[in-house]
């Protein structure tokens, strides 16, 4: 497939990003690169705009199921809510790769953009998986909040969890680097949304309590001369611990 000189620009979502793929398909070329609308433009590269349509999304997602595998799709999917540096590029060119080689496109652990879309994958189960366990809630009355800074995208994996952890609260989950929350009601429903930033309400004098009780067990839990720092910081890496109750000090 040859080179093609233009930027494509889209609407950031993923069914864009399809719409995306499908244009490249269709004009049997690269694009220089793809970047969503509300980034800064960077190159001399002009710009073509890609509107999104979701019949026409629809229609990649059913080849790349059909054509590859399911699991390539699932891979995409996935490697569409990590960090992973161009990951529009490297994850266009691994679906034309798997158009070329079908299902065992995703055991080519040798081509570059297979091994670094892994790498990245594996990045964001990790991620997903600290904050499952490290994610904390604040009681607000009439529901529990929390915010959230990944480098992923792990909401959208890590929700589910929750919903059956606390099935009977109403709660908010809010992630803040990409501005985006998950809402749950008692009751079934079930809602993500995108949000420049959430005020919350002031915390309950009983969230006070419990957030003070349970900064005295984690201080008391510690044993005096064991403390390794190093082991901490290894499986509590520092960057989450801004959001989590156990170091918050008034």
């Amino acid at each position: 497939m040859r080179g093609g000189n233009a930027i494509y620009r889209y609407d950031g979502s993923f069914p864009g990003f399809l719409c995306c793929v499908a244009h490249s398909f269709f004009d049997k070329a690269l694009p220089a690169g793809i970047a969503a609308w509300d980034e800064p433009q960077e190159t001399l590269f002009p710009p073509e705009d890609i509107e999104t349509d979701l019949k026409l999304a629809a229609r990649i997602e059913r080849s790349i199921k059909e054509r590859v595998s399911g699991e390539a799709w699932d891979m995409v999917r996935r490697g569409f809510l990590t960090c992973m540096e161009e990951k529009e590029m490297r994850l266009l060119r691994f679906i034309l790769l798997g158009y070329k080689v079908g299902a065992k496109v995703t055991g080519l652990s040798t081509n570059n953009d297979v091994s670094l879309v892994n790498k990245a994958l594996l990045y964001l189960k990790n991620e997903a998986h600290y904050h499952v366990e490290f994610l904390r809630f604040t009681d607000y009355g009439e529901f529990l909040g929390s915010v959230i800074t990944p480098n992923n995208t792990v909401l959208p994996l890590i929700a589910g969890h929750f919903c059956e952890r606390f099935n009977t609260e109403n709660f908010m989950i809010f992630e803040k680097t990409h501005q985006m929350g998950f809402l749950h009601e008692r009751g079934g429903r079930r809602e993500f949304f995108e949000a420049g930033s959430i005020q919350f309400p002031p915390r309950t004098p009983e969230d006070e309590r419990f957030r003070a009780l349970w900064r005295a067990y984690y201080d008391a839990a510690a044993v005096e001369g064991r403390v390794n720092l190093k082991l901490r910081r290894g499986n509590m890496p520092m960057r989450y611990w801004v959001n989590m109750t156990e170091f918050q000090r008034d």
